[in-house]
């Protein structure tokens, strides 16, 4: 079992941030957290950080970066398990899981595009998306039925998006989709989702979703 000290480095808005905290609270293992600003990134950070992105994990003397090697590091080191034991549902998680990932690019676009056309596009695709994860959800509440995985862990930063956008606009992207409404409304009820973030996490965002040149932006009031 690990023993180093854990410090995960974060900046307060980053979804793959969040990946990691959940996967730490749910294993409930002990970390810090060190924030950086990323417009200003600090000489230790850019020493750290090959790619100049958070999450970083500091494991004693080692530094591991990008969240899905995070999070399965965290899986190979910690208990209790978050990855189906099958290999096949498991591979099949992981799969998922980076459809988690291309829904957070959707979402970027979003956030930040001004061409109505570009904004108009990426909400028919994280619709097809959600409507993929209709059909592949059991009977919940989570991904794989009761047991919350690393694959949730994924999804709820997603999610939590859309708790900022629905206060501005109707995207109908959950509309219908009775089972994915289900998943998100367990995924923010839970602890570890919840605390993955600052407390005026979502002023925060909003104030970031104000401050782009975007067509949402001006959809904003």
């Amino acid at each position: 079992m690990e023993t180093a000290m854990l410090t995960l480095v974060s900046f307060d808005l980053c979804p793959y941030v969040q990946r990691a905290a959940i996967a730490l609270a749910e294993k409930g293992v002990p970390f810090e957290r060190r924030d950086v600003d990323l417009d200003l990134k600090p000489d230790w950070f850019k020493a750290m950080s090959p790619l100049g992105m958070v999450p970083l994990l500091q494991v004693g003397n080692e530094v591991l970066f990008e969240s899905t090697v995070i999070v399965e590091y965290l899986e190979d080191t910690q208990a209790p398990p978050l990855h189906p034991a099958d290999p096949l549902a498991r591979a099949r998680h992981r799969a998922w899981m980076e459809v988690g990932s291309s829904i957070l690019a959707d979402i970027w676009t979003i956030e930040t595009t001004p061409d109505r056309a570009a904004f108009d596009a990426k909400i028919v695709a994280l619709r097809d998306k959600f409507q993929r994860l209709e059909a592949e959800l059991g009977d919940g509440p989570y991904f794989g039925g009761q047991h919350f995985g690393l694959v949730d862990a994924v999804f709820a930063p997603a999610f939590r998006y859309f708790d900022v956008f629905d206060r501005f606009i109707d995207l109908g992207v959950f509309n219908g989709l009775a089972k994915v409404q289900v998943w998100r409304r367990a995924l923010a009820a839970r602890p570890s989702v919840k605390n993955a973030v600052v407390t005026d996490y979502e002023a925060r965002l909003e104030a970031f979703l104000r401050s782009q040149s975007s067509w949402l932006a001006s959809r904003m009031g």
